[in-house]
């Protein structure tokens, strides 16, 4: 009751109720940055896995340079169809499908544009799922082997769309006596798909496998296996088993490999921000102190006088701690409700936010993704709410003990 008296008392009642504010919004700010931007971190890192399991292979076969069996030097598999079907009797492994691959030139009209090209069967593109059915896509893949699947982003760089044809140059065609000569063939486009990544909308085409050897003069051959697997985060457990299934000429690469070290990054980035967040939500947490201690000052005749009737120390402890730990829990509750509200709906505010930017705030081309994302997550609230209230209480303590050890006839000798 008394606790409270002081937290409503006016400044002229020997309140400090202006620092009382000042420390409730500090504290609710500092819990809505935290939570906010843990949000959007977990956000940005399930997203940008998520295209990267999505769309790429988890594990990569490829075939290290060898003798084939008509004396030639190849690279790749001959038996491809074998080896991906040994590597898929490996226990955890969902799909593992031969696919060539190619660096090429495609060009419309007079705009062109560098891609890669993927030449995979249509049954296996389906089963991509940032590609095949069920994707941001338009078209038709029962099409597919009349013709070629390219991303959103080839298509608005080149102005085609299902239905057009595209011209794709390879430096490497077809040998005659005075020399290579670079192919020349032109594919309708048959799908568009967006992986929401930028970096695969903006270079990637996918290719039937038949048309992918003889572009590629690479026939009987297949470049690599594409394996899912079951687990993506468990996938160093199967990269052995992947490799032996592959045979004596197999190599693999993996897409922590590929992928490892901006996560790493990722992970470092996160600490140092919730470092950084957190000495922020010190800093905040330290208005409760300045304002104790105020408050006792104010209250030091109160004091003198409650510890004359019999008051323990332990009581006016308690008073002035529960009036700091009160303003600490009033803003994080506070901070937490904003923070999960900024969490939930992220997408209508960044719109507004683009809107008053005139746009151009997000640039998917050097951030990878279309959009900012945001997961709100169980633990990274209750590491926050853990965070404030631990330091609001801890805080607090110091001016509480000082006020409880006030001498009473020090404090009103000259009342």
């Amino acid at each position: 009751m008394i606790a409270w008296r002081y937290l409503r008392a006016k400044r002229a009642e020997g309140g400090v109720s202006v620092m009382t504010w000042i420390s409730l919004i500090g504290i609710t700010l500092a819990v809505f940055a935290l939570i906010a931007t843990l949000s959007v971190r977990a956000g940005f890192r399930a997203e940008f896995v998520d295209t990267i399991l999505g769309a790429n292979a988890h594990i990569s076969v490829y075939g290290a340079q060898h003798q084939a069996s008509d004396g030639r030097t190849i690279r790749g598999f001959e038996d491809y169809d074998a080896v991906a079907a040994n590597i898929a009797a490996v226990l955890g492994v969902t799909r593992a499908a031969p696919m060539i691959r190619g660096q090429v030139m495609a060009t419309a009209a007079d705009r062109s544009s560098g891609v890669e090209v993927y030449g995979m069967r249509g049954d296996d593109v389906r089963a991509i799922p940032r590609v095949g059915t069920g994707a941001d896509a338009y078209g038709a893949l029962d099409r597919y082997d009349e013709g070629i699947a390219i991303g959103s982003g080839i298509a608005r760089e080149l102005g085609v769309t299902v239905g057009d044809r595209i011209r794709l140059i390879s430096p490497n065609g077809v040998k005659t006596a005075f020399g290579t000569s670079p192919r020349v063939s032109a594919y309708e486009v048959v799908y568009v798909f967006t992986a929401g990544r930028y970096d695969i909308d903006r270079t990637r085409i996918y290719m039937p496998l038949a048309a992918a050897q003889d572009y590629f003069n690479r026939e009987g051959l297949a470049d690599e296996i594409e394996v899912m697997v079951t687990t993506p985060e468990a996938v160093d457990d199967l990269s052995i088993e992947v490799m032996k299934a592959g045979g004596q000429y197999a190599n693999i690469w993996t897409w922590r490999d590929s992928s490892g070290g901006f996560l790493r990054a990722l992970d470092i980035e996160d600490n140092v921000m919730f470092i950084i967040l957190s000495i922020l939500v010190l800093i905040a947490a330290m208005n409760i102190v300045s304002g104790l201690i105020m408050l006792v000052k104010n209250k030091g005749r109160d004091i003198g006088i409650l510890r004359t009737m019999g008051l323990t120390e332990g009581s006016v402890l308690r008073i002035f701690f529960i009036c700091g730990a009160f303003t600490g829990i009033i803003g994080t509750a506070l901070g937490v409700v904003f923070g999960c509200v900024f969490a939930i709906y992220i997408d209508p505010i960044f719109s507004f936010v683009n809107y008053v930017a005139g746009g151009g705030v997000w640039d998917p081309s050097i951030r990878g993704i279309y959009a900012l994302p945001a997961k709100l997550q169980f633990g990274d609230v209750m590491a926050a709410v853990s965070l404030s209230l631990g330091l609001s209480f801890v805080v607090t303590i110091f001016p509480a003990r000082r006020a409880a050890r006030m001498n009473p006839v020090e404090a009103l000798r000259y009342e």
